[in-house]
């Protein structure tokens, strides 16, 4: 709980006395390998805060996998678009490994919207940082070369190389497990 209470400080900008409040709307929830914390197709009712294990966002397009995102512990994950809007997700978000997550349902996040009169303004800054986030993703994706993605994301998350197969994050970079191959070796 220590994780989400330090994410809410940095993410939300929630000040101590509050986190008791929030920190009771969270609900525990584990993932088996392979399960789904939300499929393409069905509305997304819950944010999650992963505590432990690593699940990939991926969404079919015409018959094949893409790879979204791949977040892993101290990281929220939530389809935003279905969540706040009520549309069927797009994405699916699978565990990759066995999940410990803390989970923010729909219903208890408009209960909380009541109870706690800065959240709007804390899940104003929150989302703000989401779509910088996506706008940061976007524009590298677009200006780096596929060697300077692999760098970046080598240097924000090493360890996912040993804890993920190697054709997600290829997918995820946008390029072939092939290129993903060689530009490991260069770097090597």
């Amino acid at each position: 709980m220590k994780e989400l209470e330090e994410s809410l400080k940095e993410h939300f900008g929630v000040e101590a006395e509050e986190l008791d409040t929030i920190r009771g709307f969270f609900q525990p929830l584990t993932l088996e390998k392979g399960e789904y914390f939300l499929k393409a197709g069905h509305y997304c009712t819950h944010l999650g805060f992963i505590q432990q294990g690593i699940i990939r966002e991926f969404l079919d397009f015409e018959g094949k996998e893409i790879t979204k995102w791949i977040s892993g512990p101290g990281s929220f994950i939530v389809d935003l678009m279905s969540f706040l809007f009520g549309r069927t997700s797009l994405v699916s978000y699978q565990a990759m490994s066995p999940c410990i997550l803390l989970v923010l349902h729909k219903e208890a996040h408009r209960e909380l919207t009541e109870t706690v009169a800065r959240w709007a303004a804390m899940e104003s800054r929150f989302l703000a940082k989401c779509f910088a986030v996506l706008e940061n993703r976007v524009i590298n994706h677009l200006a780096l070369s596929s060697a300077e993605r692999y760098a970046q994301l080598m240097t924000y998350d090493e360890q996912l190389f040993q804890q993920v197969p190697l054709h997600y994050i290829a997918s995820m970079l946008g390029i072939t497990p092939e290129t993903l191959s060689r530009l490991r070796a260069k770097r090597s």
